[in-house]
Order: structure tokens, then sequence, then C-alpha cells
């Protein structure tokens, strides 16, 4: 992803609203990186707001959404932010 200036704060907002888990965090090159999951449709939910909405001062630039794969256990147990 890349965006300037999102406030992860709203991303990890709408995970937990959507229902998936994985972390987010910016980049010292002013984009944000992060991991994504849950069901399909939720994963595909939170792209498509990371994509199209972002936080309310965010400019989204485009997206990269890569190392996408199947998986048969959550890594994760709840969105976080990391620094």
């Amino acid at each position: 992803m890349t965006a300037l200036v999102l406030q992860i704060e709203y991303t990890e907002d709408e995970a937990r609203k959507i229902g998936v888990v994985g972390w987010v965090k910016n980049t010292s090159k002013g984009t944000v990186t992060g991991q994504v999951q849950g069901p399909e449709d939720k994963v595909n939910s939170m792209k498509s707001w990371l994509s199209k909405v972002g936080s309310p001062s965010s400019r989204i630039d485009r997206t990269n959404f890569s190392n996408e794969k199947t998986i048969s256990k959550l890594e994760y147990s709840n969105f976080s932010i990391r620094y």
C-alpha cells in the first residue's frame, strides 16, 4: 500500500469492525505495510477499504497486495499497530 499521512489508528479500528486480524505499520518511506488474515470475504472487505477509503486525511496513491495465500490457521489473535 502506498499512502501519505495514513493515520493507521483508523486502519486498526476498521480491521476490528470488519473482523480481520494481523498488523499494520508506517514505513520510513512514507508508506504503510501490514498483514491481514481472516475469511476471504472479510479480507476482501478490508482490501477494498484500504484501496478506496482509508483514514479521513489519507491520500491513497496506489495499493499493492502481495503474497496472498490460503492458510489453515490464523497466525494472529487480533489486529495491532506495529512501530
